[in-house]
């Protein structure tokens, strides 16, 4: 197991992530992996660290998945992707083709129960990229199979079917990391643990704010002649090809835009509060897709209460404007830091009057020196009162990201399968911000402010 990490704090959240990680490492050291033929004789040549995969759901996101464990020239090291699974033969086949190109022997399954019952292909790990309605009943069929499980987030719709994959990874010692990318990420690893937690470059952080915002757009389509039949709609769960395609907008299959994009934000502010929320309030409303069943438009306003007092975050989902992108800024008593995935939205700090020399973490490496050039000054400090003009320099973080966000979580799920690593979002951490996330459906439905109990993310036998 790694050395703890320098500079992270062991807040609450912490500790459940490294507890989760040490038990799901220790089952790896003990054996947890099934010990096939195969896999026994990969043991006797030391090749163990080579990980056979399979994926359950391989459209758009499944896609991205696949595309951040094997682009070329950036590829994770020592995976083999023995199988694929999906209901859309359309699917299936454009991703099967495109896996020959690593794997002649790549499988393809409709039903993913032939896939986990199949001993040949040896698996190690599963990549659940399913509509959000099935994460619990393929992600628990994997873990109950012996192998190690990547999750996309939501875990579930259902805080009941979340609860029980946490009690799985915990009965079977499998891993079980869930796909909030963002607590892999070394941009946010570094402007949470050090500039906010570490350094406090930000003093009291009392205030976030967090936004997904998308322009105007036709529901997804797909090619006529490549229509699943009705019978086979029917038998997996779905009653029109439309809804198939665009599950997220429909009660029985998806969240809606809260839990479809607000999850990842939303995960972020218990991050950075070190607490989980005490309260919630939402508005929302079917503003523009008369067709759809969820709300397009949503808006919430989270309470937080940690050692240093209350904190309040924003966050909405507009589906009618791409104003503003996708981003979150934290505003402290000195500063504000304004972070994205997309460093056109974000990824600098903004200072503050009267606050602290922030020079000191210029030369330790945590920020990017401001050129004065920038501050139409004579003096070499680039600190500038805020009333006047120009506006204070933006400090750029330091740290940068590939074109490839998921890969680093990815990365680490996979090093926490092979026993280097400890999970960054397992289980425990899912099911908590599922809590938070699925409230606010409720807020908004019946118009009232919810009230959090601590138990309520706590998960128990």
């Amino acid at each position: 197991m790694d050395k703890k990490d320098k500079g992270v704090r062991m807040d609450r959240r912490g500790f459940l992530t490294r507890t989760a990680a040490a038990a799901g490492a220790g089952a790896i050291l003990a054996g947890g992996l099934k010990q096939t033929k195969a896999q026994t004789t990969r043991k006797s040549t030391g090749k163990l660290d080579d990980i056979n995969v399979g994926i359950i759901g391989v459209g758009a996101q499944g896609q991205v998945l696949l595309d951040s464990c094997l682009k070329a020239g950036q590829s994770i090291p020592g995976l083999r992707f023995k199988a694929v699974c999906d209901i859309w033969a359309f699917n299936r086949n454009q991703v099967v083709n495109k896996l020959k190109q690593y794997n002649k022997d790549i499988k393809s399954f409709v039903d993913y129960k032939d896939m986990l019952a199949d001993e040949t292909l040896d698996l190690d790990a599963l990549i659940v990229a399913t509509p959000d309605w099935l994460h619990a009943e393929h992600a628990m069929a994997g873990m109950n199979a012996g192998l190690h499980v990547y999750c996309e987030k939501e875990m579930s719709n259902s805080l009941e079917l979340a609860k029980k994959m946490v009690l799985t990874s915990r009965k079977t010692g499998k891993l079980l990391q869930i796909g909030h990318q963002r607590r892999s990420n070394p941009r946010y690893l570094h402007a949470v643990n050090n500039i906010v937690l570490d350094s406090k470059l930000l003093g009291r952080v009392m205030q976030g704010y967090g936004q997904w915002n998308r322009a105007v757009s036709d529901d997804i389509g797909w090619p006529a002649k490549e229509a699943l039949s009705a019978a086979d709609l029917a038998k997996y769960g779905y009653d029109t090809m439309s809804r198939f395609r665009n599950w997220r907008w429909y009660y029985d299959f998806g969240g809606g835009p809260i839990v479809d994009l607000g999850s990842h934000q939303i995960d972020i502010f218990s991050w950075i509060f070190k607490s989980n929320p005490k309260s919630v309030i939402a508005s929302g409303g079917k503003d523009y897709y008369d067709a759809h069943e969820w709300y397009d438009n949503v808006m919430c306003i989270f309470e937080y209460e940690n050692d240093e007092g209350m904190a309040r975050a924003f966050y909405q989902v507009q589906t009618t404007t791409r104003h503003g992108g996708f981003h979150e800024a934290f505003m402290g008593e000195y500063g504000t830091l304004v972070i994205s995935e997309v460093p056109r939205d974000g990824n600098w700090l903004e200072k503050e009057i009267n606050s602290p020399d922030w020079n000191k973490w210029v030369k330790k490496g945590y920020l990017k020196e401001v050129s004065t050039k920038m501050a139409k000054t004579k003096t070499s400090n680039v600190m500038l009162d805020v009333r006047v003009s120009p506006a204070p320099p933006k400090w750029p973080l330091p740290i940068e990201l590939g074109t490839l966000p998921h890969q680093p979580h990815l990365h680490n799920f996979f090093n926490a399968v092979r026993g280097k690593a400890k999970l960054n979002c397992p289980a425990e951490i899912g099911y908590e911000t599922a809590v938070a996330v699925l409230a606010v459906n409720n807020a908004v439905k019946s118009q009232k402010k919810i009230e959090f109990k601590k138990e309520e993310f706590e998960v128990h036998a």
